[in-house]
């Protein structure tokens, strides 16, 4: 069903008519990983009414100087043809461990759903390999190649020595109210940064000195909880959603990445995470623990995330899941409850 469904998208871009991100081949996939595969195409056949059509190519992306053409959204299918030629020279998982390596300082580009595509891109190709598949990642690269966004990064000056996540996180700084410059996006306010000095140092908060899949489960588990501390209404629901889906693609990314990778990652993956605290958070996560018997069923979630039929519902429905499975946190299916009654229906 993922194959039929991706050839169905072949021919939409990475764009939506309202200015969004596509979703489409993230849900196909998270809605494969729920055991839910006869859901996939009615999803796709209502969605896609937004779709737009992939761009045109404009010119190669030279494979010395490919850094000029970063963050330039018109060159999307230039990047996807790049990545279709290194995809076509070498085993996908050792073109997937190079590019990871060097977009990792740009984790939070289009608001993570560069790194969130290529989590679950990989880890369709670890499930089965296909050349429709093949195609997926390309794009998935693109996606991220084509949006890429640094955050303020200044390591050794952390006032605090490094951290456990649930530790590092109290001592993020958020951005006052009245300095915070969203201007209708998440990708807005996080360019606001560079003008909040004390998010700089963040990189540097968390112990990453560790084994990788561990501490990828306690990131998890931290955003989880920043979600229930700080998501009240929509908006603050669709941001702290991706805090959670984008650590979980780091997740899938892992198994399939080598470990200087993956650690190379994981405090990008932790500063764009806090990135999106600190724009829209006031709240730590909190420390306290959750009564394990007010944690929906899973199958529970799944069907209303699937009713429910908003993309954010459904991918962090199983973001939540997955994670859970990974190493079990009350946090997780709290926070797939509290997104189903935050987000309105598609």
């Amino acid at each position: 069903m993922l194959d039929d469904a991706l050839e169905l998208l072949a021919a939409d871009g990475p764009g939506l008519r309202n200015g969004n991100t596509t979703h489409a081949p993230m849900v196909a996939e998270a809605l494969c990983a729920l055991g839910r595969p006869e859901a996939v195409i009615p999803w796709l056949e209502r969605y896609r009414a937004g779709a737009l059509r992939r761009p045109p190519r404009l010119e190669p992306i030279d494979r010395v100087h490919w850094r000029s053409a970063l963050a330039q959204e018109k060159r999307f299918s230039d990047w996807s043809a790049f990545f279709a030629d290194e995809l076509a020279e070498a085993p996908w998982r050792e073109v997937l461990d190079r590019w990871v390596a060097r977009f990792a300082p740009g984790f939070c580009a289009a608001a993570t759903h560069g790194v969130i595509r290529v989590g679950h891109a990989a880890r369709a190709l670890g499930e089965r390999e296909s050349p429709r598949r093949v195609t997926e990642l390309a794009d998935a690269l693109a996606s991220w190649a084509s949006t890429y966004q640094e955050l303020p990064t200044a390591r050794g000056v952390a006032i605090h020595p490094a951290a456990a996540p649930s530790v590092a996180i109290a001592r993020v700084a958020v951005v006052p109210r009245e300095q915070r410059r969203f201007t209708g996006t998440i990708v807005s306010s996080l360019e606001g940064l560079s003008a909040f000095p004390d998010f700089a140092p963040v990189i540097g908060m968390l112990d990453a000195e560790r084994d990788p899949s561990a501490l990828v489960a306690e990131l998890a588990d931290v955003f989880a909880r920043v979600f229930l501390a700080n998501a009240h209404d929509t908006l603050t629901a669709l941001v702290f959603a991706h805090g959670v889906t984008s650590i979980a693609a780091l997740a899938n990314l892992l198994p399939h990445v080598s470990e200087p990778t993956a650690r190379a990652s994981l405090p990008f993956a932790w500063q764009s995470a806090c990135g999106l605290y600190a724009t829209f958070g006031s709240r730590p996560a909190s420390t306290a623990e959750l009564d394990p018997e007010a944690v929906e069923d899973p199958q529970s979630v799944i069907d209303r995330a699937i009713a429910n039929g908003d993309e954010h519902a459904i991918k962090l429905a199983e973001a939540c899941l997955s994670s859970a499975a990974r190493a079990y946190s009350p946090a997780f299916g709290a926070a797939a409850g509290r997104a189903l009654e935050l987000l309105p229906p598609a």
